[in-house]
């Protein structure tokens, strides 16, 4: 198995779909504005939808580019160094996102002007 590929299988796709899962919450919490139950559902699904194919079609394949041109780059300097540095950043990023969600909130991931009021 090539090494992007593994990579791409093994850790940036999770890394992308807890990405998926937070925006998922988001989406629920903003849901709440609406007052109709069908129109919340409609606009949940839409939303879903929208950032599933977001995920795989455009933050995914950026992740594994950003990546890939940093082993290019980092190879000639010190090894693997800055594509290592960049995944565990990425690592380090979503546990705080996922820290900061199930443990004050799903507000306190968000910028103070998209909270709900």
């Amino acid at each position: 198995m090539k090494a992007s590929a593994a990579l791409e299988r093994y850790y940036v796709l999770p890394c992308c779909l807890l990405l998926l899962n937070l925006a998922n919450e988001i989406i629920a919490y903003k849901a709440r504005l609406i007052g109709d139950g069908m129109l919340r559902t409609l606009f949940i699904m839409s939303m879903v939808l929208f950032g599933a194919s977001l995920v795989a079609f455009a933050i995914a394949p950026g992740i594994v580019w950003c990546v890939q041109s940093l082993r290019r780059t980092s190879r000639s300097a010190a090894g693997h160094a800055g594509e290592w540095l960049f995944l565990g950043v990425l690592g380090l990023l979503i546990f705080w996102l996922y820290y900061r969600n199930y443990l004050l909130g799903t507000e306190w991931i968000l910028p103070a002007g998209w909270r709900n009021h």
